[in-house]
């Protein structure tokens, strides 16, 4: 019987998705739709939370032990615009390293099921 490899095996690990955590921010930083909610954070911890946060998304084990997204957002009244910039960029990285577009479809359906955690808190 052939078993099936969560989408974390399928994209190569948590080494993997560091690395495409990396070149999310470089897109993120660069984008003025909301670099602006980056300007006071210490980027090593926030790459190393992302890099769990998408690990577990995908599939991998849960490490992270961050705060809520409820929490995480609160005060920051995103909008639907700024999910969105995120959304593309979070595409965009997965697509640079390779993801075939079903698993990137995969893994945003993971994301999408935050957008009320997320928005307007």
């Amino acid at each position: 019987m052939e078993t099936t490899n969560s989408l974390y095996e399928k994209v190569g690990g948590e080494q993997a998705i560091s690395k495409v955590v990396d070149y999310f921010y470089k897109l993120v930083l660069a984008d003025d739709t909301v670099n602006e909610f980056f300007k006071n954070t210490d980027m090593e911890k926030q790459r190393r939370h992302q890099t769990k946060f998408i690990s577990f998304a995908l599939g991998g084990p849960n490490q992270y032990s961050g705060k809520s997204m409820a929490k995480a957002h609160e005060g920051m009244n995103l909008q639907p615009a700024h999910f969105n910039a995120i959304v593309k960029h979070l595409h965009d990285s997965l697509a640079h390293f390779g993801v075939s577009e079903p698993e990137i479809e995969q893994a945003l359906s993971h994301v999408a099921e935050l957008k009320d955690d997320i928005l307007y808190k």
